[in-house]
């Protein structure tokens, strides 16, 4: 089946069922259009209409942007494919192989796909294509600051496309907490024959990368360095996987790790680290670009400046003398007539 029922009753949404498929089209026997497909298609689009606002602030050309988005996509693509296959060749339960095929390794279509993966494979498209393009150091930079945030546009929308499939829940939560997401149906390769109450962890990774995006966007042109809004995403992005993964009921393992929090808290800590050490470095470059003025001629211009003004007071004092003579003149030229 591909339909389930879902509700937010503590925010008031009642039930409402979800299909899946979004259409069929009339080719090859009726080829189904998921409602997932789509939404991930609708982010990577505003991912790249965000690069290209931010292209002309950082010198990047229009057609440096699409050559570099036709490469990332596909390659971010493939890397979350094969992350996901690389930390499940086996079942964990059984131990036995899950991919006994080149069928099954690239089998996307059934589902299978990590964030990580694609952050990784897009990077190095990114450098790759960099290095073609013969771009320098400084640029080359660039062109991560403008990705990082539309990445993070991207993740925004397509967790919805988690949300439409009834995935990336988290455990199950008592029926009083005010944000839990019901589920009955067949929703995440699951049937709840009765309406389950969970942890909306999809929404909490929206909300949490909305808050991340909304910074980086204002503080995007006030960035003190190249490479700073590439590590702002990295940390705030960890930061909040990092928590929001030890909510999930399917978190990729590494022994008795979960391995998206584990990479959420070295992106944290190595980028935080990155940014700290970056800013106080640009902070004392700023401070050494200042003229340096030695303190006797400090000294010298406060006394300038005190004689300066005691000689106003001289000045003044001497005009008040002469307006006070004056007065004096008239009043005794009053007095002889």
């Amino acid at each position: 089946m591909d339909r389930f029922t879902v509700s937010f009753p503590g925010i008031g949404i009642a039930p409402f069922e979800i299909n899946k498929i979004a259409f069929t089209l009339p080719i090859f026997g009726g080829l189904e259009v998921r409602w997932y497909g789509l939404i991930l298609t609708f982010g990577i689009v505003a991912g790249l209409l965000y690069t290209l606002y931010h292209a002309k602030f950082e010198g990047i050309s229009t057609d440096d942007v699409l050559d570099f988005a036709i490469y990332t996509v596909l390659s971010a693509i493939v890397g979350a494919r094969t992350y996901y296959v690389l930390t499940t060749l086996k079942d964990p339960a059984t131990g036995a192989w899950n991919y006994h095929g080149f069928i099954d390794v690239i089998a996307i279509w059934n589902g299978g796909i990590a964030m990580y993966g694609s952050i990784i494979g897009g990077a190095l498209a990114l450098f790759l294509v960099s290095k073609v393009k013969k771009f320098d150091r400084t640029k080359m930079i660039k062109i991560f600051d403008m990705v990082a945030p539309s990445v993070m546009l991207g993740q925004i929308i397509g967790r919805w496309g988690n949300f439409c499939n009834g995935e990336a829940h988290g455990i199950e939560t008592s029926a009083n907490f005010f944000l839990r997401m019901g589920l009955m149906g067949d929703a995440d390769g699951a049937s709840f024959k009765y309406m389950t109450y969970f942890h909306p962890t999809f929404l909490y990774e929206s909300l949490w990368n909305l808050a991340g995006f909304l910074i980086i966007h204002f503080l995007y042109k006030k960035k003190k360095f190249d490479g700073q809004v590439a590590l702002m995403y990295l940390a705030w992005y960890g930061f909040g996987r990092m928590f929001i993964e030890g909510l999930r009921t399917d978190s990729l393992y590494i022994g008795v790790f979960r391995i998206s929090q584990v990479v959420g808290f070295l992106c944290f800590l190595i980028c935080t680290t990155l940014l700290v050490l970056r800013l106080v470095r640009v902070r004392r470059a700023a401070l050494d670009g200042e003229e340096y003025v030695p303190l006797y001629e400090k000294l010298r211009g406060i006394g300038k400046l005190r004689s300066a003004k005691s000689d106003e007071t001289t000045e003044a004092e001497k005009k008040d003398e002469k307006s006070a003579s004056g007065e004096e003149k008239e009043t005794d030229d009053g007095n002889d007539h």
